[in-house]
């Protein structure tokens, strides 16, 4: 027996053993375990490889160690002064009308947070002159969580400030995810350190080499910045060159990301310091932050109430999935989705479906112009089935970047999360509900104003396509199940 047959007898056991595993103790959706079984029978030794790569879950001692590390954003906020009951804001002007969403999001550890003034960005470079003005003003503290920043002039220009600001006593915290910023070269966030400031790496790759890194599956796809404890950002704008629409083959580049300062702050603070306890096993008593600013006390700056929910590949709640779903089959009037990548499972498939059916106006708009090719043809296949069941879909004539779900007259939601089963299930991801009319009405302004720079297409539309492109999708459709 020689070498090859010994190694492919062996790959063919723990293959059987991963099936084992996955039928009969891992908590995964029935499709998701027959394409993985497939690929494992059909290609043994390739789809050993890519399971070890996709496939595997986080180990029970990383889950361990998340939930260890995390901080209880009701125990903080029980522990500031001037902030309502859960049952005070339910009864408070316009979340009357969604004390469901409201106890749905606070069963996931949201707490509903008034008084906050938000500012919209629907690009990078208004996003980004902002930002370096509120680093520049920074008191006291800056922490900063991105997917991907870059080693580009862009991320030079807000690493320069940081470091600037690191030497001049502010207290700079910084957590990149190794995956999303795996181009830019560790001596790169080695400046911040050496000004003062401190710097955590995501799931770090197995011995400091960037494309040794098992995790690569499981990324931290957040944007969160918090100043002085007052002052949040997020959404979908990462720090680099061509979310500012400098990729000529990507504009227009169309994003949208949110300014917001009060109370609704503390939420992203604490989701910053869990992430940061996790990534730089920080053992600092949870009362310290309280003593040290880090959660202020608050102060009323507008009108909108918010509730932030998390999700990551931590839990077995997909809590942002859940809660779209909820938004969805509470909508009375109008769904407006906006997503790069449109890869729904079967409940938030049917949630859109029962909309729709029952009258609401329900709209999804994804760009014209791809930037992953393949996830855009399982995107497609999707789309197309929602163009049979009477959903109107919108062709951005552009990069459309942007994760926003408009709900009737009097909610949004505004994160990093894209409507598909990556963000859903195995990301790291962050997003914003917010409670507000005149919130709603502006984006809603917005939406239409991006529909006149679209393409309506119908069933004809997909019909047309080549058969090559058709069997192309139903391939990537299939597949899409895996990762």
């Amino acid at each position: 027996m020689n070498w090859f047959t010994i190694s492919f007898t062996v790959v063919v056991c723990v293959n059987f053993l991963l099936s084992i595993g996955m039928v009969f103790y891992e908590k995964r959706k029935p499709e998701n375990i027959i394409a993985w079984l497939t690929v494992l029978t059909f290609l043994p030794i390739i789809g050993f490889l890519l399971y070890i790569v996709f496939g595997s879950g986080l180990s029970v001692r990383t889950r361990r160690m998340i939930k260890k590390k995390m901080i209880s954003e009701r125990d903080i906020i029980r522990n500031v002064k001037g902030i309502q009951t859960l049952e005070e804001a339910k009864l408070d002007g316009i979340l009357k009308d969604d004390q469901e969403l409201v106890t749905l999001c606070y069963s996931f550890g949201s707490y509903p947070l008034p008084g906050n003034d938000i500012k919209i960005y629907t690009n990078g470079p208004d996003k980004m002159e902002d930002l370096k003005k509120d680093i520049l003003n920074a008191k006291k503290s800056i922490n900063m969580e991105y997917y991907i920043f870059a080693n580009d002039k862009t991320g030079k220009e807000i690493m320069q400030l940081l470091c600037k600001r690191a030497r001049e006593g502010i207290d700079v915290k910084l957590i990149y995810d190794s995956i999303g910023s795996r181009k830019a070269p560790h001596r790169f966030f080695n400046k911040l350190e050496k000004a003062g400031g401190q710097v955590g790496e995501f799931f770090p790759p197995l011995f400091n080499i960037r494309h040794l890194n098992l995790k690569l599956n499981y990324r931290n796809h957040r944007k969160i910045v918090v100043i002085d404890g007052k002052i949040g950002y997020t959404g979908g704008i990462n720090v680099r060159d061509d979310h500012m629409g400098i990729d000529k083959k990507l504009q227009p580049w169309r994003d949208t990301h949110l300014r917001m300062e009060g109370g609704g702050v503390y939420s992203l603070q604490n989701i910053f310091l869990d992430d940061w306890r996790y990534c730089t096993n920080d053992n600092t008593p949870p009362r310290l932050y309280l003593e040290n600013g880090y959660f202020p006390s608050p102060e009323i700056k507008g009108n909108n109430t918010v509730q932030l929910v998390t999700s990551g590949p931590d839990s077995q709640v997909q809590s942002i999935k859940e809660t779209f779903v909820k938004m969805i089959l509470s909508a009375k009037e109008r769904v407006y989705i906006q997503t790069p990548y449109f890869i729904p499972d079967d409940v938030f498939f049917s949630a859109l479906r029962i909309a729709v059916k029952s009258g609401i106006d329900v709209r999804i708009m994804v760009p014209k112009i791809p930037d992953k090719k393949t996830v855009y043809l399982a995107t497609l296949s999707y789309l197309k089935e929602m163009s049979e069941i009477g959903i109107k879909i919108y062709l951005y004539n552009g990069f459309l970047h942007s994760k926003t779900i408009l709900v009737d007259s009097n909610k949004i939601s505004i994160g990093t999360c894209n409507t598909d089963n990556r963000s859903f299930g195995l990301n790291f991801e962050n997003t914003m509900i917010i409670y507000s009319k005149q919130t709603n009405k502006q984006y809603a302004d917005i939406f239409n104003e991006d529909i006149k720079n679209s393409q309506e297409v119908n069933i004809n539309y997909f019909q047309k396509k080549k058969w090559i492109t058709k069997m192309l999708q139903a391939i990537m459709r299939l597949l899409s199940s895996l990762f």
